[in-house]
């Protein structure tokens, strides 16, 4: 048996931080679009027909955080765990888990809508990763190598599904779509309240059990050559098989590559892969280039890369406050542009009707000013946290 020991990771990460960072960065810009851009109420961003080429750009970068995010999440649960006992872990997860699912319901539901009286209930990537920590906290007496079968399995073979019909009866139907396909599925909760389910559980579970797996690379007996070399590896690999799925056009992603008479819309069909639920073709294309980034910047310590890690070391903290601080500057706007009380009541956002917004480029001024004007607020609650032993700073 290793001791506690050898099997203990440094306390922070840099790489992991920097990526975790770089991530909570760009998913700032998809919200900033989803509450700002003229067009996010009425048009599809990633459909080849019909958007501009930095559109899909904007909207498709977005599609790397959820599952680094996730990935990163089961990471950081193996290096979290070997600080603790077997039981001690499982229940830190499991209670930490739940924890995510309320904020999720509570806190970021809140933040979204500005809906105080929770008509519209959204369940989201918050939402995912509580319910993935309940079943990673049930799973983690297994070996790391029976996780990673599992997160394997959930991973490659989820998308079978999409060649049977969906089950009719309601209760599974619901089910189902809770578990593996969810998209936008809404289910009446009463006559004035819904829930809007938008990420399915088990695919996004299975990023998280690949997540904890690999993270036994980085204890501490690990070498880190040799962990470089198997990052290189599957970062590789998974982008190889992202290519040649997406040209063999037959498995792994539910919307299949359409062809035009058009080179660019070609190009930009090729990338347009499923998030919801993630594809295998989604997975492979944003987890590759995360491995490769672990791999070659594990060693980078620039002013550059330290500012990007204090975004990723309180990855939680900022992303609740980005969506209090994007919302609030909407009610600015909203305002100043001309709208009055009687447009505030929006389905699923307040404040938000389908013809409100603006271009890209003040789009982007405003999601810079946001991740800016975010900056001091984390370094200072990374600072508090380092200095502090409280229980509850776990879980946020």
């Amino acid at each position: 048996m290793a001791t506690l020991e050898t099997l203990s990771a440094p306390k922070r990460i840099n790489s992991i931080d920097m990526l975790r960072g770089l991530v909570m960065i760009i998913m700032a810009l998809d919200h900033t679009r989803d509450f700002f851009h003229i067009q996010a109420m009425t048009g599809d961003p990633l459909n080849p027909e019909t958007t501009t080429g930095i559109l899909f750009f904007t909207r498709w970068i977005t599609h790397f955080c959820a599952p680094i995010f996730v990935f990163l999440s089961g990471l950081s649960a193996y290096l979290a765990a070997q600080r603790r006992t077997p039981a001690e872990a499982s229940a830190f997860l499991i209670k930490r888990g739940l924890w995510l699912v309320l904020i999720e319901l509570a806190v970021i539901t809140l933040g979204l809508t500005f809906n105080p009286f929770y008509n519209f209930l959204i369940l989201q990537v918050i939402w995912a990763i509580g319910w993935s920590m309940v079943l990673l906290g049930l799973a983690i007496r297994l070996s790391y190598q029976t996780i990673l079968i599992i997160g394997l399995i959930l991973v490659l073979g989820h998308d079978i599904l999409n060649y049977f019909p969906a089950p009719q009866s309601q209760p599974l139907g619901i089910l189902t779509k809770i578990l593996f396909t969810a998209f936008g599925t809404v289910v009446p909760l009463s006559n004035t309240h819904l829930v809007g389910i938008f990420y399915a559980i088990l695919p996004w579970t299975g990023i998280m059990f690949i997540g904890y797996a690999v993270a036994a690379w980085y204890r501490k007996a690990y070498e880190p050559e040799r962990r470089k070399r198997n990052l290189i590896l599957i970062g590789y690999l998974s982008i190889v098989l992202f290519i040649a799925l997406r040209l063999i056009n037959i498995y792994g992603d539910p919307a299949p590559r359409i062809e035009y008479h058009d080179q660019f819309k070609n190009l930009l069909s090729f990338f347009n892969v499923s998030k919801y639920p993630p594809s295998l073709q989604y997975t492979c294309m944003t987890l590759g280039p995360a491995f490769l980034f672990l791999a070659y910047t594990e060693k980078i310590s620039h002013s550059w890369s330290k500012v990007i890690s204090i975004y990723g070391a309180v990855p939680f903290f900022y992303y609740v406050l980005h969506f209090y601080l994007l919302h609030t500057l909407l009610i600015l706007l909203f305002f100043i542009t001309g709208y009055s009380s009687k447009d505030i009541v929006q389905i699923p956002f307040w404040f938000r009707p389908a013809s409100f917004g603006f271009n890209l480029p003040v789009v982007y001024l405003i999601w810079l000013a946001v991740v800016a004007s975010l900056y001091f607020p984390c370094k200072w609650f990374k600072k508090y946290k380092e200095k502090h032993q409280q229980w509850w700073l776990s879980y946020v």
